[in-house]
């Protein structure tokens, strides 16, 4: 059977399947689409700056707003494999050390998805400052989904390492949210 690439599927087809009992696109996937929309709002946003942000610096912006769509995208889908994965795995493994150590790999795809939310945030942070003022909305809408995305993705990598404390991606996941900017105030 062909696995399903969530991320070519319409919104619609998307947001169903979400919906349904099946394994997968489950809540790494959601965070991975917010993410996703997130950076396209910054991309709007530095495209539509120009005049505001001098030297190319607007376009560096959308090169990287891109460049965390791009990355958030292909997530939604890797999300979606390891969650299949580790079902699979589950239901077959007779170790319990051999299914700890699947979670603490499934925790690498969520780890990524709180430093493309970071990343957002620091973009809109930028793009609010100093962009078009026209887009701010936009721009704090964009900072509020990735911090909430990026908390999401940090309960999933607690829940995924919660067999390995002294796992370091724990701190370094409560460490990016901490220096994640604030979103900006309107």
């Amino acid at each position: 059977m062909t696995e399903p690439v969530f991320s070519q599927q319409p919104v619609k087809v998307f947001l169903d399947r979400l919906a349904t009992r099946a394994s997968a696109p489950a809540g790494g996937c959601a965070a991975a689409l917010v993410i996703a929309q997130s950076a396209a709002l910054c991309s709007k946003a530095a495209r539509l700056s120009a005049r505001q942000l001098v030297d190319g610096r607007a376009v560096g912006l959308r090169a990287e707003a891109e460049r965390i769509r791009t990355a958030a995208t292909a997530l939604i889908d890797q999300d979606a494999q390891a969650v299949r994965h580790l079902i699979e795995l589950a239901r077959r493994a007779r170790d319990p050390d051999e299914l700890a150590a699947a979670l603490a790999g499934a925790a690498d795809v969520p780890m990524c998805l709180i430093e493309l939310a970071a990343g957002v945030a620091d973009l809109a942070a930028v793009l609010a400052e100093g962009g078009n003022p026209a887009l701010r909305g936009d721009v704090i809408t964009a900072a509020l989904l990735a911090e909430a995305a990026g908390r999401a993705a940090a309960v999933l990598v607690g829940i995924d390492l919660a067999a390995v404390p002294d796992d370091p991606r724990h701190q370094r996941a409560a460490d990016l949210l901490a220096a994640t900017p604030t979103p900006p105030r309107p």
